[in-house]
């Protein structure tokens, strides 16, 4: 008997073959799109990745930020100082419409600085490499491709010659891209003093949570290196926006805001330097024929070494009646007509870091953990005693007498009256007040804006 075959079966056959490929091409499709839109879309849309991946942030961060409504995202700040390169793994939290919270900071260091790679750029890797891996075991994976990846270096590479600095930049370029994080064309480069001290104005303001409130009043920053030294704030008085000096004033974004600030890195007068000068030195050149460099300034019968930028120089202090006199004369010809004085820094709250937190933790005028507040003129008075009691008793630094000598006069010659009172600290809300986050936070706001400019 004949099999009569099966139309309907057939039929069915017919449509169903169509039909699943048209559902295969749509789920192709779709995905290719989102994963497409995924890696530009993450970092301002954070919040809407797979549950899996909110349960994998609840569970990295102890401080249960990443709840429901709130979007959390990342970035990573590579520090490529003179002495190492350290990295900064920031975690922040947002509400809708509200201002960053910063949740969580990872930090790790490795020595020497980049550098020291100057001649074999091959070597710069493993310590990149091995930086990278601590973001990547710090970082859930779903937040790789959103996560912005930048390197900004400082003074080891500003005084290398430009061909090496460019060969080593370009080298950790090339790493970086080789990385699950998100890399832009800007992802290397190497600060001016401006930039540090700018960035670290917004990391003093963020921490304090002046950025988060408008209208609140901002603090201001000075920041004592060992080559420059740098002042910023924001002005509110007209008068100052009007005197001051070509170079001396910055615009910057901030939070759909524009804020111009007076912001000036003084190159040359970090303490370090300002040492060598204030002995007679010149910055990159050893003494003349080996000869010994004497100063007012030193503790008296004090002979030794000195090094400075790979240079040794010999150094000796002399007997004087009146030590602080003597020395202070010395460093207010190294600082005539170098400082812009302005009026303004009277009236703004200001926080002071590094070496002024050294010296002044060093002779007890703040505890050397927590820091504290001081009045300019407890330098001056410090620099007083140790300098009139340096005979008899000779301190431990013997640069002590100098550098207290040198802070003082230097903070007169910004204007500060002596009793204007500083805040000394490393730390607030317990975050290094470096300036690393300043520049990550900067740097993700813009990315924000070259998103959603109209915003």
């Amino acid at each position: 008997m004949r099999k009569i075959p099966n139309n309907g079966n057939l039929k069915m056959t017919k449509v169903a073959y169509p039909l699943g490929l048209f559902i295969c091409l749509f789920i192709y499709v779709a995905y290719i799109k989102w994963h497409w839109a995924s890696a530009t879309q993450a970092f301002f849309s954070i919040t809407e990745v797979a549950s899996g991946a909110r349960r994998g942030q609840q569970a990295h961060s102890p401080l249960g930020t990443a709840t429901h409504g709130h979007e959390v995202f990342y970035g990573i700040m590579f520090d490529a100082g003179s002495t190492g390169t350290r990295v900064h793994i920031f975690q922040f939290a947002r509400q809708p419409g509200e201002t960053p919270t910063l949740t969580h900071e990872t930090f790790k260091a490795l020595k020497p600085g980049l550098s020291a790679y100057a001649d074999d750029v091959e070597k710069s890797t493993s310590g990149i490499q091995e930086l990278l891996d601590v973001a990547k075991k710090d970082i859930p994976f779903d937040f790789w491709k959103a996560t912005p990846l930048v390197l900004k270096a400082t003074a080891g590479l500003r005084l290398l010659p430009g061909e090496k600095a460019q060969k080593l930049l370009q080298k950790v370029k090339e790493v970086f891209k080789a990385s699950p994080f998100l890399v832009g064309d800007d992802c290397v480069s190497i600060m001016n003093g401006t930039d540090e001290g700018v960035s670290a104005w917004i990391t003093v303001n963020f921490l304090t949570g002046s950025l988060k409130t408008p209208g609140r009043s901002s603090v201001g920053m000075l920041d004592l290196g060992g080559g420059s030294t740098q002042i910023t704030f924001l002005p509110r008085v007209e008068d100052t926006l009007q005197t001051s000096p070509p170079g001396y004033l910055t615009s910057l974004q901030m939070f759909n805001r524009t804020y111009k600030l007076y912001s000036y890195s003084y190159l040359g007068l970090g303490l370090m330097s300002a040492r060598l000068a204030i002995l007679g030195g010149m910055e990159g050149k050893p003494a003349e024929d080996g000869k010994e460099l004497v100063s007012p300034c030193l503790s008296p019968g004090f002979t030794g070494e000195w090094q400075h930028a790979e240079i040794t120089y010999r150094i000796s202090g002399q007997k004087a009646v009146n030590l602080h006199e003597l020395c202070a004369s010395r460093v207010s010809e190294i600082l005539r007509n170098k400082v812009h004085r302005t009026e303004e820094v009277k009236d703004v709250d200001f926080y002071a870091f590094s070496y002024y937190y050294d010296l002044a933790a060093n002779v007890g005028l703040i505890d050397v953990e927590k820091g504290g507040s001081l009045v300019v003129g407890d330098f001056d008075i410090a620099a007083k005693y140790v300098c009139r009691t340096a005979e008899t008793h000779p301190p431990g630094n013997p640069f002590l007498c100098m550098d207290l000598t040198y802070i003082s006069l230097l903070l007169q010659e910004f204007g500060f009256p002596e009793n204007k009172v500083l805040k000394l600290t490393r730390k607030i809300n317990n975050v290094e007040t470096s300036w690393a986050l300043g520049a990550i936070f900067h740097y993700i706001d813009s990315l924000r804006r070259q998103k959603n400019p109209a915003s």
